[in-house]
């Protein structure tokens, strides 16, 4: 039996519905169930899983759809919703002897060195990040799908104060050793990072981390910090910011493929720095993330050390197209960068490197790093495809993300015929455990490799196995 509602005008963020979806499928009889948004992509989700959402439902309601295996009730699977509903409400407010603030700016007086954290939906994000900067406050907005014009304009608004806005769409940062968004766990070093991208970001600390090298600060800027439009605003200041910190002995600017206009001129202001820079620019030509850390490590005069294999990934039974699935979306473009180079352009085509973290996939859902369903469905049918070769992902570890990624994608992977290869990005101290991912991900038949340039490497060898 299937059960769809409408609670029209009913709100919750994507995180705690994933949360609640999950309390809901463990309540007894429930077979499936997801109480979501109404978004577009949540509607399409819900009729894949069997569910037909009303037509007049809109992205301000909220759907709750239940599936009762044979026995459960009604009554207890919306109870079991209710329940987890009031309990997260509980959670967010909490006691209090203090009246909150109303608006961001009331917040921040509160605290004078604060730095705000903007995470609502993007259509909202820039009147609360305008409202820090007008406070004279650096900003990190998590958030994603602002529009670039916002972006532009918010960073105007914030160079002439001389702040720093991190974001749109920034979800890794660390601050003096203090972890933000989906920041992995690392220790304070000589090293600083200015990112145009947050995995990227997050698979130059996880090899520095792995080599024994720290990281004082990392300043995310957002994705497209670096295109023609924004012109690299925030990447300038943090830049200047970085070069006038004494702690830092070497800075790693790491992007996306950049506007080539944009790369020119940072690059020119990286050289006038008096802190030596290190790019980590991907694009064809560029070296890969692995290879600019390890131009890093040379440069601080360390050892480079093996990068970390665990398992084997098999021999290929078939097919000849190689299926990428990412979370990270730099993960997902250096991929495609380093199979393009290997494999020439014309026979990149039928290959494919899908980033789960786009905005096309995130409104009014969680990260996929947080909430895998979106990837696991599309893992699945990857699998039963009889063109699909070999299986390439990335799980990326760290504070926000899922609590244990492998949980739920080993023994999905464990049923997959085709070869897996994975890029695990974390660091040792990672709260999911970085050992214990690894281990498991192997043991479900996973070859599994701490840089993702080395696992695309693998999965293209596999590919060339065919020929």
């Amino acid at each position: 039996m299937n059960h769809v509602e409408l609670r029209r005008g009913a709100y919750a963020d994507s995180v705690t519905l994933l949360q609640v979806s999950r309390a809901v499928q463990g309540v007894e009889g429930v077979a499936a169930a997801q109480v979501a948004m109404a978004t577009g992509l949540n509607i399409e989700v819900l009729t894949e899983m069997g569910f037909e959402v009303p037509a007049e439902a809109t992205p301000n309601d909220m759907v709750v759809a239940v599936r009762l295996a044979e026995g459960g009730t009604l009554e207890a699977a919306l109870a079991g919703v209710e329940r987890a509903l009031s309990e997260s409400s509980r959670r967010e407010s909490g006691p209090t002897e203090e009246a909150p603030p109303r608006t961001t700016a009331a917040a921040l007086r509160r605290t004078a060195d604060a730095i705000a954290l903007v995470s609502v939906p993007g259509a909202n994000a820039f009147v609360e990040a305008m409202d820090a900067v007008e406070s004279g406050h650096d900003v990190m907005v998590f958030s994603d799908n602002v529009p670039v014009e916002q972006e532009v304009a918010l960073k105007r608004a914030a160079a002439g104060q001389g702040l720093l806005v991190m974001g749109p769409d920034c979800g890794t940062a660390v601050i003096g050793g203090l972890g933000l968004g989906f920041a992995n766990v690392v220790q304070p070093g000589p090293v600083g990072l200015v990112a145009a991208s947050g995995t990227g970001c997050q698979q130059v600390l996880a090899l520095l981390d792995h080599a024994g090298v720290g990281v004082t600060h990392a300043l995310g800027v957002g994705g497209r910090d670096l295109s023609a439009e924004v012109g690299g605003l925030a990447t300038r200041e943090a830049l200047r910011r970085l070069d006038a910190d004494a702690s830092v002995e070497l800075i790693v600017l790491v992007s996306k493929p950049p506007a080539p206009e944009v790369e020119t001129e940072v690059a020119a202001l990286a050289v006038s720095l008096g802190t030596p820079v290190q790019l980590a620019l991907l694009g064809a030509g560029h070296p890969d993330l692995t290879e600019a850390t390890e131009a890093v490590l040379t440069r601080l005069g360390r050892d480079v050390p093996a990068w970390p294999v665990s398992g084997s990934a098999g021999q290929p039974a078939g097919g000849g197209r190689l299926r990428g699935l990412f979370v990270g979306g730099t993960m997902a473009s250096e991929a495609r960068i380093i199979a393009t180079e290997l494999l020439g352009p014309q026979r990149t085509d039928g290959h494919t490197f899908v980033d789960f973290g786009d905005d096309q996939y995130t409104t009014g859902r969680a990260h996929p790093m947080i909430d895998p369903t979106l990837r696991l469905e599309h893992l699945a049918r990857a699998a039963a495809d009889p063109d699909t070769a070999v299986l390439l992902l990335d799980v990326v570890l760290g504070h926000g993300a899922e609590p244990d990624p492998a949980a739920l994608l080993a023994p999905a992977l464990s049923g997959v015929r085709q070869p897996v290869v994975v890029a695990v990005v974390g660091t040792a101290a990672d709260p999911q455990g970085l050992d214990r991912q690894v281990r498991a991900l192997a043991d479900a038949g996973a070859e599994v490799h701490l840089s993702n340039a080395r696992a695309t490497r693998r999965a293209v060898e596999i590919i060339g196995e065919l020929s």
